[in-house]
């Protein structure tokens, strides 16, 4: 369990340094791009076996207790070590990353994006992987700090050379972004480290250990710098702002990894760090933080709505990535509210947002393929897609996204809102209920919200536009093109999309297949993480 954890974590360094290097001759395949292409599908595809094994191996009877665990000194003079390990709460982030990354290996393997060398784009979505894992695996607070920080180059190259339309101002907004908040963080962590005397996560998450040096002030302080660089992360409204524009401009294999678990690592963060290492801090700036969190929510939905209304040239992907603004407002509530029911439903949303937000975005990259737009106007209309008609299956899907997405009952997305919501409804001892039932009451309309824009996106997109909205224009400036749409709203000739690819199939499916699972079965993950989070908000105990 240990070697499999730890070479979890080492293995896509060292995929992602073999990737620099020319292929053996007899491995080079068609051409030497394939090669390398074919290197990142082996790798990441391994690193999945390892997780899955991981977590077949790892004991469910005490998914509290940290398992896996490699502790060995590192820099003695700062009591600095290297400390791994996994419980209920990691292990479902350490698949998810692992799943998300092979799909996008597989998926880019078919449909690589526009860029520089395929050897460059391989050798950075595994240093991003090896970053994320770690960020999940380590208990050193300088070692979170650095695979915290050992994501953001990657994604930033990503974005600026692969990415399309202003993705030089998308990057350099992402990395600025990260990089001060990160720079707050670290402060935190160090004043966290320094008075306590230790940077063991473990130890300082016990009441009787470490953490005991830490006085109220001491917590309020730290939990205030290390939320900052976790809560633009998250994103937190009103830190947000760099996310929009990152997704619009980044390949599809960097939106899905963005959101599906970069966005974790803040929200896992708040769970890992703030809640038991300083949980009077936190417990001071909870209302602050579930405030937030409840207009991120209202806000994302608002953003999305002015987005897919007719004439408003939304993009498709930006709206998406508002709508990843409000589903992890529901994260951050759940966390703010302190309770074990709040919390373990951050949790489960964290990964139904992953699941679901990953195949949304590689459907509307699979959309950009076969139209040459996401531009919400042009994907409705007489010449917009109209995906019931001509391409079903891949229409049926993204409907199936939209609605998951919008929580329905029975789909992964329902349960981890609404125990967020009844996390706020009683709130931790001495949380004002009276501002916990209004976040809520805000979070509640924000579900409402998000049906409207979700199923308005289906309407426009899937269906296509009416006859009387959206009528040809006549004259000389009339365009050419398919015919205007009949009585039901899609066109009656527009010729026909390519419908799923095998490949597609194989990268989109098991997303489909996991949120159904999750919303039909949900205690197979609330299993994991009760026990865990229990323990967290027991002080160890």
């Amino acid at each position: 369990m240990q070697i499999l954890l730890a070479g979890a974590v080492v293995l896509p360094l060292v995929g992602a340094l073999a990737a620099l290097l020319p292929a053996p001759p007899g491995l080079k395949g068609k051409n030497p791009d394939q090669a390398v292409l074919r290197h990142g599908v082996t790798v990441t595809g391994v690193v999945l076996a390892a997780t899955i094994a991981l977590a077949a191996g790892f004991d469910h009877a005490h998914p509290a207790r940290m398992q896996a665990t490699t502790d060995l000194s590192w820099i003695p003079a700062l009591g600095i070590r290297v400390h791994l390990g996994v419980d209920g709460i990691s292990l479902p982030l350490l698949v998810l990353t692992a799943l998300l990354t092979f799909l996008c290996a597989v998926y880019s393997y078919f449909n690589m994006p526009t860029g520089p060398s395929p050897k460059a784009f391989v050798a950075l979505i595994l240093v991003l992987e090896s970053g994320t894992l770690a960020t999940f695996a380590v208990l050193d607070l300088m070692l979170f700090f650095l695979a915290f920080e050992m994501v953001l180059i990657p994604m930033y190259f990503l974005i600026a050379r692969w990415g399309g339309a202003g993705r030089q101002a998308a990057a350099w907004k992402f990395i600025l972004y990260t990089l001060l908040g990160s720079v707050v963080m670290l402060l935190g962590l160090l004043l966290i480290g320094l008075k306590s005397g230790t940077f063991d996560m473990v130890a300082l998450a016990t009441d009787n250990g470490p953490k005991a040096q830490l006085s109220h002030t001491v917590q309020v302080v730290a939990v205030l710098a290390v939320g900052i660089g976790l809560a633009v992360k998250s994103p937190m409204w009103p830190l947000h702002s760099w996310l929009p524009d990152a997704h619009t401009a980044a390949p599809t294999a960097g939106s899905v990894l963005l959101a599906g678990v970069l966005l974790k690592m803040g929200t896992y963060g708040f769970v890992r760090i703030a809640l038991p290492v300083t949980p009077d801090g936190l417990h001071t700036l909870a209302p602050y933080l579930g405030a937030l969190a409840a207009v991120g929510i209202v806000y994302g939905s608002l953003a999305c709505l002015a987005l897919v209304r007719t004439g408003a040239k939304g993009d498709l992907k930006r709206l998406i990535a508002y709508s990843s603004v409000g589903h992890m407002g529901f994260v951050l509530l759940g966390i703010a509210s302190m309770t074990p029911t709040g919390v373990n439903g951050a949790l489960f949303a964290n990964i139904a947002h992953g699941l679901i937000t990953g195949l949304l975005f590689f459907l509307v990259g699979g959309l950009k393929d076969r139209t040459g737009t996401t531009d919400l106007d042009a994907l409705s209309g007489t010449t917009g897609a109209a995906l019931y008609g001509r391409a079903p299956r891949f229409g049926g899907l993204l409907a199936f996204a939209a609605v998951a997405s919008l929580g329905l009952p029975g789909l992964a997305g329902f349960w981890g809102e609404m125990l967020a919501m009844f996390g706020a409804f009683h709130p931790a001892a001495g949380l004002s209920r009276p501002a916990f039932l209004t976040f809520m009451a805000l979070a509640g309309l924000g579900t409402l919200l998000t049906a409207a824009y979700l199923l308005l996106v289906v309407r426009r997109v899937c269906m296509g536009g009416t006859l009387k909205a959206q009528a040809a224009p006549t004259g000389p400036a009339a365009p050419t093109g398919p015919a205007a749409p009949d009585d039901t709203g899609g066109p009656a000739t527009a010729p026909a999309l390519p419908d799923l690819a095998r490949y597609e199939y194989a990268a989109w499916s098991p997303l489909a297949v996991l949120t159904v699972l999750a919303g039909l079965w949900p205690a197979a993950l609330l299993g994991l993480t009760d026990p865990a989070v229990q323990q967290l908000l027991g002080g160890g105990k």
